[in-house]
């Protein structure tokens, strides 16, 4: 049996996953939450938020992040492909930066105009 806390609202529902008896969720006020406890032991997922290199801007960084949640076993790998970005100024709101970073069609975009 595995413990959390519920991180879909702020309520914070203390959750028990029972991994034996088919991922059954306890402790959760909503729908959501037992969904949430169910994927977060069975296949966890995260969005990155990062920053990469840009030059040639008033910032030496520009934030980015995914698009949508990656698998978390998939962090370090897009991370490290991060590392090696360099974007030229001027960057946009919404222009990708990596496009399929974990192979299964998450992008990377800039939230920042710089």
């Amino acid at each position: 049996m595995k413990e959390l806390v519920c991180i879909v609202c702020p309520r914070g529902c203390r959750l028990k996953v029972d991994e034996e008896s088919g991922f059954a969720v306890t402790g959760n006020s909503c729908p959501r939450g037992a969904e949430y406890g169910k994927n977060e032991i069975s296949h966890p997922t995260r969005v990155i938020t990062s920053t990469v290199r840009l030059q040639g801007g008033l910032y030496p960084r520009c934030p980015v992040k995914t698009d949508r949640a990656v698998a978390k076993e998939k962090m370090l790998d897009i991370m490290k492909k991060l590392n090696a970005v360099d974007l030229t100024s001027p960057v946009h709101i919404g222009d990708i930066v990596l496009e399929n970073c974990d192979g299964e069609g998450a992008n990377i975009i800039v939230t920042k105009n710089l």
